[in-house]
């Protein structure tokens, strides 16, 4: 697949260790304003993103590939060793019997609105798969929140991201779901969520 060229200005970077926590602030901030949107309908806040992120600052395997505007950190996708990650993401695979070692965690992939459609997603696919690599994992795995089809905050102009899943060779692992709570805008606590996992091969 070509890679086109990114604007002036718009830089992407593979960042671990001292240079990932550097930017966990940024990507907390980041994910808040995004993950407001549908499918996510998040109401973060720093607090409970500072006790999230600090995956990333525990996994030696972390990863952090940053989409920066000049020195604006504008989009992030992270990665941790699937064993890293937290326990939800891990048990359904667990429970299918495959081995979390060989496995690398894509944990999110956000991006401002007004820089989406310039390549940015490509990169941050490429750059996790080369990270996979690195590690010596075999596999890269992510999940996208399921709901249903008449929610009332659905969109009517609102496209899944699974052709460009699936145009990257990744697919839906039928079954293999994970279970994980965060506060719904307008609600008062958190409730459970499902997750459906895809994964590929590398």
């Amino acid at each position: 697949m070509t890679r086109r060229d990114l604007p002036p200005g718009i830089t992407v970077r593979s960042l671990t260790g001292a240079d990932l926590e550097a930017h966990l602030d940024d990507v907390a901030g980041l994910r808040i304003a995004v993950f407001r949107d549908w499918p996510y309908l998040y109401d973060g806040s720093l607090e409970y993103e500072r006790d999230y992120l600090q995956t990333y600052r525990d996994s030696p395997g972390a990863l952090l590939v940053g989409a920066f505007d000049g020195a604006r950190l504008i989009g992030a996708s992270t990665s941790t060793p699937m064993e890293d990650h937290a326990a939800e993401f891990a048990a359904p695979f667990r429970d299918q019997g495959v081995a979390l070692e060989t496995i690398l965690y894509g944990a999110e992939s956000v991006l401002l609105p007004e820089y989406r459609g310039i390549g940015l997603g490509h990169r941050f696919v490429d750059l996790r798969e080369a990270h996979a690599r690195a590690l010596g994992r075999t596999h890269v795995a992510f999940c996208s929140v399921i709901r249903p089809d008449d929610h009332p905050l659905r969109p009517q102009t609102y496209r899944t991201n699974d052709a460009f899943w699936r145009g990257h060779g990744y697919a839906p692992l039928p079954g293999v779901e994970a279970r994980f709570s965060w506060k719904d805008l307008g609600d008062g606590a958190e409730s459970e969520k499902r997750l459906q996992f895809w994964m590929r091969a590398l």
